[in-house]
């Protein structure tokens, strides 16, 4: 069975569609608008193997802001589409991820519970056309969209390209580990029997 999504926002400040499937190859086709942005999904799906689609129309003439967050929810709602009812997954998924001089950590619950640790600063405001503060908007709104447990930490802080970059590709490896089947699990990986 096909584990994949297609979800629609439509809002006064963004139009969003996005399909996603876990099973896939990493291939993707990202128009957010915003060139560092797209960047960032790019890697996350090739990092991941998930096949992702987003086609973002968003009020750049105003900002950034409504873009990344709005893409952010629609991902979350797509993730939590697309994992089902979580029976046979993992649910937990962790990486520590090296870019040059950079080192960061993700960790991933598929717990049903939303929350975002955030350690990480960034000492130049703008990458490209991407405000540095929308990186903890974006995963914030993941996180509670997909309603999941979320870690990033900056271990080792250097350049600001690459330390987004090293986020992204965490979360993409932490997550495919989340997501994936383990035949030993019978039904949800709970003591309570539910996620």
């Amino acid at each position: 069975m096909s584990r994949t999504a297609v979800v629609t926002r439509n809002t006064n400040e963004t139009q969003i569609r996005m399909s996603l499937e876990l099973d896939g190859q990493g291939r993707h086709d990202i128009r957010t608008g915003i060139g560092f942005f797209d960047h960032m999904l790019s890697g996350f799906s090739r990092h991941s193997l998930f096949d992702l689609s987003v086609d973002v129309k968003g009020d750049l003439e105003v900002d950034d802001h409504h873009t990344v967050e709005d893409t952010g929810i629609v991902l979350g709602s797509a993730i939590r589409e697309a994992v089902g009812d979580k029976k046979g997954i993992r649910r937990y998924g962790s990486c520590i991820l090296p870019m040059d001089e950079t080192l960061v950590l993700c960790a991933v619950d598929l717990s049903g519970r939303p929350y975002l640790s955030w350690d990480a600063q960034f000492d130049r405001e703008m990458l490209g056309t991407m405000s540095t503060e929308m990186f903890h908007e974006f995963f914030y709104a993941v996180s509670y969209s997909a309603m999941m447990n979320l870690h990033i930490k900056v271990l080792t802080p250097g350049n600001s390209h690459h330390m987004a970059e090293a986020m992204f590709k965490a979360f993409a490896k932490a997550l495919d580990a989340a997501v994936s089947v383990d035949p030993r699990i019978v039904d949800v990986l709970s003591t309570k029997g539910s996620l």
